[in-house]
């Protein structure tokens, strides 16, 4: 199993940016495609962003133009680089593989953004 460690969530007013980081620890693989998830409150978990071996993203409608994916392969790390956030943003983020739970990969506990003035 692959323990994945999420970190740089904090509070936020609208319009500012927040970089968060994914750590893997234990077993790791390069050769997999990794992605940043999100579950607002009452909501289910969404996919908003995924970045793949040869670099190539991709991500959902709600945040493109306003956070980037990028990767790290030597390191088995991922980052999330967030502009311009909105109160809809507010979430609990997390790292997966892309598609999520792959060859031991499993949840971790997420790190909280809150976007509010």
């Amino acid at each position: 199993q692959v323990q994945l460690v999420e970190s740089g969530g904090g509070l936020v007013q609208p319009g500012g940016s927040l970089r968060l980081s994914c750590v893997a620890s234990g077993r790791s693989d390069s050769i997999i495609a990794m992605a940043w998830y999100r579950q607002a409150p009452g909501k289910q978990r969404e996919f908003i962003a995924g970045v793949h071996l040869g670099g190539i993203t991709n991500y959902a409608d709600s945040v493109k133009g306003r956070f980037t994916i990028s990767r790290d392969n030597a390191k088995n790390t991922v980052a999330l680089q967030m502009n311009s956030l909105k109160p809809e943003d507010t979430a609990v983020y997390y790292c997966n593989t892309y598609p999520p739970q792959k060859w031991g990969y499993t949840w971790g506990q997420g790190t909280q953004v809150t976007v509010s003035s």
